[in-house]
């Protein structure tokens, strides 16, 4: 009976210890989830700034090269004062070299697709995973007003042409407005 007593004891013990430790993941996960998002906007708040004041000074084309220059300028910025990467991925790259989605970035983009599909509105939908000493974010883009005028349906001619300079196997093009163009990637070693 008294061994009974120690194994139930234990058991308990384990139990209690468990949901201890459950909690506490759940309570990390919420703070890096909330720091994450801060990255992204971060990140986005300072390169759709720079894309505007692009347009504005040298018009599209202009903000094409700003564009292919900032924005990684800027991801490794903040990526430098936050300790977090971040990327810009889609299952239709326009930078084949650092755009390309790794495996569980392109199944969190499909599964992106599928929610919008279902009626999620893009500006909602995120997901994050904590595995293997590593914490994943990644947050839905949906195109925009200001992103049609490069990621669009109709282009004009000047705009394509220097897009096809830049970025010969660009994909990135044929959105309308709302829907999914890729995601903001954000990780972190623990």
């Amino acid at each position: 009976m008294k061994n009974i007593q120690i194994s139930l004891s234990l058991v308990v013990a384990f139990a209690v210890l468990a949901t201890q430790v459950s909690s506490e993941q759940l309570r990390n996960e919420d703070v890096l989830n909330a720091e994450a998002k801060a990255v992204v906007q971060q990140f986005a708040g300072r390169l759709k700034p720079t894309l505007k004041a692009a347009i504005q000074s040298g018009g599209l084309v202009h903000a094409i090269d700003v564009c292919a220059t900032e924005a990684p300028a800027i991801a490794a910025a903040v990526s430098a004062q936050t300790g977090w990467s971040i990327k810009r991925v889609s299952l239709k790259a326009r930078n084949n070299s650092s755009a390309v989605p790794d495996e569980f970035e392109r199944d969190i983009l499909t599964q992106f697709d599928e929610r919008q599909r279902r009626g999620e509105s893009a500006s909602e939908i995120n997901h994050s995973r904590l595995a293997d000493d590593e914490f994943r974010f990644m947050s839905a883009q949906g195109v925009e007003g200001l992103c049609l005028n490069c990621h669009g349906v109709a282009l004009q001619p000047d705009v394509k042409q220097a897009i096809g300079a830049r970025y010969p196997d660009d994909e990135a093009t044929g959105y309308s407005l709302g829907q999914i163009r890729g995601a903001f990637s954000v990780s972190k070693r623990l």
